[in-house]
């Protein structure tokens, strides 16, 4: 399962003016995006996450600064370090994550499949692990 998660490149247009980087709906990430928010001034030391969602899709980005993302689906984990604004972390649904490490200054964007549903978190990691069986 948790091969199903990858970077990917969301690519970059560079001038004199500066870079442009977009997203589309349904073409380099293949879900429609319901609900879009982001995360900043996250105290050093704090960690978000911590859940994992039954349906929902995700794409996070860091659009200015760095942080890590752990995933972990039951059985084998991988960290990946998100520090180009020109990429971005497919994350699947029924995966653990775990976001921590925030450069001072840091913007985590998250594009999702979803609006917010309580329902659709798992949000003990016991749980998470009964909840696969």
């Amino acid at each position: 399962m948790i091969s199903k998660c990858e970077i990917i490149s969301l690519g970059k247009i560079s001038d004199l003016r500066g870079n442009l980087s977009f997203i589309e709906s349904n073409t380099k990430i293949n879900f429609n995006i319901k609900r879009i928010y982001y995360l900043y001034d996250v105290p050093a030391g704090a960690e978000r996450g911590g859940h994992a969602h039954k349906e929902l899709h995700q794409f996070i980005i860091a659009v200015s600064g760095s942080f890590d993302i752990k995933l972990y689906d039951g059985k084998s984990s991988v960290i990946y370090t998100l520090n180009k604004p020109y990429e971005g972390l497919y994350i699947c649904p029924m995966i653990w994550r775990e976001i921590y490490n925030f450069s001072s200054g840091s913007v985590c964007l998250v594009l999702a499949s979803h609006i917010y549903d309580e329902q659709d978190y798992i949000r003990s990691l016991p749980a998470f692990q009964n909840y696969q069986q």
